[in-house]
């Protein structure tokens, strides 16, 4: 597996996709920098921009990396290699390619202006955390939905659909629920729909680390009483780790028994 995963993070590496992601990440870290002079207002800014266009990405290069190397992947079936291994090693390759450029692409400007000197370290840190959370994840899940799709079509749409889901109409559905449950309490149901999208978890988390938990409305009091404990944070992380472990798990089983 570390073999295919070093070849799947060299062939990326010299794709100029990952290098536009990696500029893109690098100049808005500049612009940021440039028009605010203020560390935790950049990071606020950043984290609107990631949350919703890291799992956009790690969604569409993980569909595109897993059809444009289709042929790649049967000549790999064809020898005594683990079909396990062959997936599990390009979906690495390809979550680790996008988290580097992720990280090198934000580091670089923040770093420059002095982000060891400020207090934002640790809220800039937890905003890279989330994001390669969020790109495993995300690529997790494209991957799943190309392996159970041959039609590229069928597949590109599924993992477009999914995002979209996750990342706006998920959002609408639990609004549209607050208000007609309004008169029954919601705690619980609050806390467990934002435990169900690892987008709404990934906000919710840098907001209240933030200390700008008023910004999530309704359902502020709730999360800062949950998450804005220590025991709460953990469990949070631990959320997006099974998060990030369950589309592994899911891969690893269906190339398994996938007739090819």
């Amino acid at each position: 597996m570390l073999k295919i995963l070093k070849y799947s993070f060299y062939d990326l590496m010299r794709s100029r996709w990952s290098y536009v992601y990696f500029l893109f990440y690098l100049l808005l870290g500049f612009v940021l920098l440039f028009l605010n002079n203020d560390l935790s207002k950049a990071v606020i800014t950043l984290m609107n921009v990631i949350i919703v266009l890291v799992p956009l990405i790690g969604t569409i290069f993980g569909v595109m990396y897993f059809y444009n190397s289709r042929e790649f992947i049967e000549l790999l079936l064809a020898q005594p290699l683990k079909r396990s291994s062959i997936f599990l090693g390009q979906f690495f390759g390809v979550a680790t390619s996008l988290t580097l450029s992720l990280m090198l692409g934000l580091g670089i400007p923040f770093v420059l202006y002095g982000l060891f000197k400020s207090d934002a370290i640790w809220n800039f840190s937890l905003l890279l955390v989330t994001g390669s959370f969020l790109t495993f994840i995300f690529t997790g899940l494209a991957f799943n939905i190309a392996l159970s799709n041959e039609n590229k079509i069928k597949g590109f749409g599924y993992a477009v659909l999914l995002w979209l889901f996750l990342a706006v109409i998920y959002d609408g559905l639990f609004l549209l629920s607050l208000i007609i449950f309004e008169e029954y309490p919601l705690d619980t149901f609050s806390l467990a729909a934002a435990m169900a999208n690892p987008i709404d978890l990934s906000r919710t988390l840098i907001l209240l680390k933030l200390d700008i938990s008023a910004l999530l409305g309704y359902t502020g009091a709730v999360f800062k009483q949950f998450f804005g404990t220590n025991s709460g944070l953990i469990i949070s992380f631990g959320l997006l780790l099974l998060w990030a472990i369950l589309p592994i798990w899911s891969l690893s089983y269906k190339s398994r028994r996938k007739d090819f």
